[in-house]
């Protein structure tokens, strides 16, 4: 049996953050990912972060993960790498299951940021081999350096989607056409700008019907859709493709929370069930915190602030509220507000809002 005084459950941007801001403050911390090594999602990012100096503007999200990561190896917080936690037990007593052995540790306080899982959606033949998820298919080619096919189709116009894209146009791979269900497209203009620099046609108003093949994919039949999202008949259009990328949202993974009897709620702004939490991070049970995807789908960059609050706010219901402590709270919430004021933070803000109106919010 292992006691520790903090426990953070996936070490992605917000579980480093909340790992370098306790340690930093005073408390003893265990980290712990089911992957290799540590970065979540900031280890397939390529491209380079929006925003200010304090988010790493101008910085490729592989070497924003490479900076946390030393940051944390030069603090006494003990990490457990391709360790999965596969129980949460009565009085904290989490299951991990490393390589060689499962590990009983108990925990005063946890803090959960164990991220999203990418949506699917219905279409006939969507389980072919060649239909991905667009994070694995950022997965294949930015850590491992493996194409996922030559002929492309997207299927999702949001950030993800045209990032996505872009990235693998650059690893040679043609990407026939982005399609998007809605009337306008999703993520930044300057990443859809790109694609269109690179003559790939962003089509709004078109779906996936069906893909196309036996054993794998070889193509797939698009279609336009009206005001009500069904399809208009006789605008099927067949593309030959041998790859098929879905980039249409997240859905936080809480498996964890459900097993730790935190209060759900279902917001939609936020990508589904999520944990009732204040702003401090703390969800109905004292002695859990939540942050990034986990707490609701947003960005890298807020991720990392949530990850700052819930570090701080666990290290305060162990020891204290101290001047450092008050101020990295306060700074981190000051940013966050900043950034959901912004078009792209509207929805999230919509949502925590959502949650801070609910009765007993504190």
């Amino acid at each position: 049996m292992i006691r520790e005084e903090i426990v953070i459950v996936g070490a992605g941007p917000a579980g480093l953050w909340s790992a370098i801001v306790a340690t930093k403050l005073g408390a003893s911390v265990t980290i712990i990912d089911d992957n290799p090594i540590f970065g979540g999602q900031l280890i397939k990012q390529t491209h380079k972060f929006f925003g200010s100096k304090s988010h790493y503007c101008g910085i490729r999200g592989i070497n924003i993960a490479k900076i946390l990561t030393s940051d944390l190896e030069n603090l006494p917080v003990k990490k457990f790498f391709n360790a999965s936690v596969i129980g949460l037990y009565d009085n904290n007593l989490l299951a991990v299951l490393t390589q060689a052995k499962l590990i009983k540790l108990r925990a005063e306080r946890i803090i959960f940021a164990t991220g999203a899982s990418e949506n699917n959606i219905a279409f006939p033949n969507n389980d072919l081999p060649g239909v991905y998820g667009a994070g694995a298919v950022q997965t294949l080619m930015n850590v491992y350096g493996v194409r996922p096919g030559h002929r492309a189709l997207m299927v999702g116009s949001g950030n993800i989607g045209l990032i996505v894209s872009y990235q693998m146009m650059q690893a040679n791979i043609q990407v026939v056409a982005v399609l998007e269900i809605m009337p306008k497209i999703g993520g930044y203009h300057v990443h859809a700008a790109k694609l269109a620099r690179l003559g790939v046609p962003i089509l709004t108003c078109y779906t996936i019907k069906r893909a196309l093949g036996i054993d794998m994919v070889e193509g797939a039949v698009i279609v336009k859709v009206n005001k009500r999202f069904k399809p208009i008949p006789g605008t099927e259009q067949r593309l030959k493709v041998d790859t098929i990328c879905l980039a249409v949202g997240l859905s936080p993974l809480n498996e964890l929370l459900w097993q730790a009897g935190c209060e759900m709620v279902y917001v939609p702004e936020l990508g589904g069930q999520v944990a009732q939490h204040n702003e401090d991070m703390m969800t109905s049970r004292a002695d859990i915190f939540v942050g990034g995807d986990l707490s609701g789908i947003e960005e890298a960059s807020t991720a990392m602030l949530e990850g700052k609050i819930a570090g701080a706010s666990a290290y305060e219901s162990l020891k204290g509220v101290s001047a450092e402590s008050k101020k990295i709270k306060e700074q981190a919430k000051v940013e966050l507000g900043m950034i959901r004021q912004g078009p792209f933070g509207e929805k999230p803000r919509w949502g925590k809002e959502r949650l801070a109106a609910r009765r007993g919010w504190t």
